[in-house]
C-alpha cells in the first residue's frame, strides 16, 4: 500500500482508514509528548535513586534535546525520501527500545546515553507524524485531521505530568521511560496494517549528513562546557569544549553556505520576517526550558510537594493552552502577529516573575491558591496569547512551497534554545553540583534564575515589537505542508493546537 505524492491523498477523516492513520499518529507522538511533559517532575527522585548530582539531571534532559535537535531536519528528508510510514515506524521502534533502555538504566551514564538514543527516535518520529497525516488526507480534510491530530496530543500533554508524578510516587520514575513500550506495541501494527505509504517522488540530493553531525557537537561541546563550569571552573576541559564548539558551529555555517543541498539552507533567512521570528523563538524557549527545569524541582525540594504535586500543580498552564491556543490563533490572524507576539512575553515574563513567591509553605491549598496558581495562570495565559501566533508568523514569513522547512528550523530552534537554557542557568544562577539537595541553597539561586527567564521573554518582546509585521498572506491549503519535512513547535494555523510544548519540558 503504497503512494507517490503525485498520485495525490484521498483519505477521508470520516472513514475507518482515516481513524487509522489518527489514532497511529497520536499514538507515536504522544510517546514523545509525554516524556517530554513528565520528565523533569521525576529529575529529583532520578538525582536521589541513582546518587547523582546536578550535572547528571541537566544531561538527562539535554541528551535527549541534543540529537532531537540535531537531527530532526535530517528526519524529515529521510521520510521524504525513503518513505514517511517507514521512518516514521523505524522512529517508534527505536524510541521504545531506546525507552527500555532508559527504564533498565543503572546509572546515571547509562541513562544519559540512553535519552541521546530516544532524542534520535524522536527526531525520525516527530516529523514523521504530521507528515503522514499530510500525506495521507484529502486537501479538504487536512485541517481537520491536523486538529483531532493536535487535540488528542493536547489531552496527553494535559495528562502528563499527573501521570508523570502518579508514576514516580507510585511504582517509580522507570515507568516513566517504560510506559513508552505498550503505546509503540499498538503504534506499529496499525501503523503498518492501516496506513499507506508514501514519499516525495521529488527528493532528491545527498543527505546533508555532515551539517548534522556539525550542528550536533557543536551542541554538544557547547553544552558540555555550560554544565561542566560549575564544578570545574576554568579547567581546560572547559575551555577547549567551549571553543571547540563555537569553532564547529562556525564550521556548520560556513558548510551550509557551500552545499547543494544543505539541511539548513541560508538562504531561507533572506526574510527578515523569518529571521526575526525565529530570534523571538529563541528567546521564548530558552525562558521556557529553563523554567520548566526549575519550576519542578523547586515545587518538590523547596515548597515540599510529591512528584505527583507538583506536576498536578503546573497542570493549569497546560489546560490554559489546550482550551484557548485555537482562538488564540484566529485572534493573531486578525489582528496580526505583533501585539500577541509582544504582549504573551511580557504576560509570561509575569508568570514567571510570580513564581518568586513559591516557597516553604507553598504546598498547603491557601499556598497553591495564593502562590502557586497566580504564577502558573499568569505564564498560561501568555503562552497561549504568543504560540499559536509564533508558528503561524514563521509560516507565513516565506513562501508556501518551503513551509515544512520553516516549520523544521523553528523547531529545531526551539529545542536549541531549550537546550542551551538548562545548561546556562545553572551556571549563571550560581548553583553547585548538589543545590537540589539543599532546600535553602536552590531556592536562593532560583531566585536569581527566574528574573533571568523572564528577562529573556521581555527581550523576545522588544524584538517583536520592533520587527514583526503582519505578513502577506497565503493560500490556506497550503497551511498542513508545515509538517511534511519536521514537527512543528506548535501546531500551524488549524483548530486544537497542541496543548504544551515539548521541547519546552525536555
Amino acid at each position: 500500500m503504497e503512494k507517490s505524492e503525485a498520485d495525490g491523498p484521498a483519505i477521508r477523516v470520516a472513514s475507518a482508514a482515516g481513524r487509522w492513520v489518527v489514532l497511529t499518529t497520536v499514538l507515536g507522538s504522544s510517546m514523545a509528548m509525554l516524556d517530554s511533559t513528565v520528565i523533569n517532575v521525576a529529575l529529583p527522585r532520578i538525582g536521589d535513586d541513582l546518587g547523582t548530582d546536578l550535572a547528571a539531571l541537566q544531561w538527562t534532559v539535554n541528551a535527549y534535546m541534543l540529537t532531537l535537535a540535531g537531527l530532526i531536519l535530517l528526519g524529515g528528508a529521510l521520510g521524504d525520501r525513503y518513505g514517511r510510514r517507514r521512518v516514521f515506524v523505524v522512529g517508534v521502534i527505536w524510541f521504545a527500545a531506546a525507552s527500555l533502555a532508559c527504564g533498565l538504566a543503572p546509572n546515571a551514564p547509562v541513562l544519559i546515553a540512553a535519552r541521546a538514543l530516544q532524542g534520535v527516535g524522536g527526531a525520525l518520529l516527530t516529523p514523521g507524524s504530521l507528515a503522514l497525516i499530510q500525506a495521507s488526507f484529502h486537501p479538504d480534510d487536512r485541517a481537520r485531521a491536523v486538529g483531532l491530530w493536535s487535540g488528542f496530543g493536547g489531552v496527553g500533554a494535559a495528562v502528563g505530568p499527573f501521570l508523570g508524578g502518579w508514576l514516580v510516587d507510585g511504582p517509580g520514575w522507570r515507568w516513566v521511560f517504560l510506559l513508552n513500550l505498550p503505546l509503540a506495541a499498538v503504534c506499529v501494527p496499525v501503523a503498518l496494517r492501516h496506513v499507506p505509504e508514501s514519499r516525495d517522488p521529488n527528493a532528491e540530493g545527498r543527505f546533508d549528513v555532515a551539517g548534522a553531525a556539525l550542528g550536533a557537537l557543536a551542541l554538544a561541546l557547547v553544552t558540555y562546557a555550560l554544565i561542566g563550569a560549575p564544578g570545574e571552573g576554568a579547567s581546560p576541559a572547559v575551555i577547549g569544549s567551549a571553543v571547540g564548539g563555537v569553532l564547529l558551529g562556525a564550521a556548520f555555517v560556513q558548510l551550509e553556505r557551500r552545499r547543494a543541498h544543505p539541511m539548513l539552507p541560508p538562504s531561507v533567512f533572506a526574510s527578515r520576517q523569518f529571521t526575526a521570528v525565529n530570534v523571538v523563538t529563541l528567546c521564548v524557549y530558552a525562558a521556557l526550558g529553563g523554567y520548566f527545569f526549575l519550576s519542578a524541582i523547586q515545587l518538590q525540594v523547596v515548597a515540599g510537594y510529591s512528584a505527583l504535586g507538583a506536576g498536578t500543580a503546573l497542570l493549569p498552564t497546560t489546560l490554559l493552552m489546550l482550551l484557548f491556543s485555537a482562538a488564540s490563533g484566529e485572534l493573531g490572524q486578525r489582528i496580526g502577529p505583533r501585539i500577541p507576539l509582544t504582549v504573551g512575553p511580557l504576560t509570561a515574563a509575569a508568570g514567571m516573575l510570580l513564581m518568586l513567591r513559591v516557597g516553604p509553605g507553598s504546598n498547603s491549598v491557601t499556598g497553591y491558591l495564593t502562590d502557586v496558581l497566580p504564577a502558573v495562570a499568569v505564564l498560561g495565559v501568555g503562552l497561549v496569547t504568543v504560540v499559536a501566533p509564533l508558528t503561524a508568523t514563521v509560516l507565513a514569513s516565506v513562501d508556501t512551497g518551503r513551509a515544512g522547512l520553516a516549520s523544521g528550523i523553528n523547531n529545531a530552534a526551539a529545542r536549541a534554545a531549550g537546550l542551551i537554557a538548562v545548561a546556562a542557568l545553572p551556571l549563571l544562577a550560581g548553583m553547585g553540583p548538589e543545590a537540589y539537595r539543599d532546600a535553602g541553597e536552590f531556592a536562593a539561586t532560583f531566585r536569581r534564575a527566574m528574573p533571568m527567564c523572564a528577562g529573556l521573554l521581555v527581550l523576545g518582546a522588544l524584538i517583536a515589537w520592533a520587527t514583526v509585521r503582519t505578513p502577506a498572506p497565503v493560500d490556506d491549503t497550503a497551511r498542513p505542508e508545515c509538517a511534511v519535512h519536521c514537527g512543528v513547535t506548535s501546531p500551524p494555523l488549524e483548530p486544537a493546537p497542541e496543548a504544551a510544548r515539548p521541547d519546552t519540558t525536555g
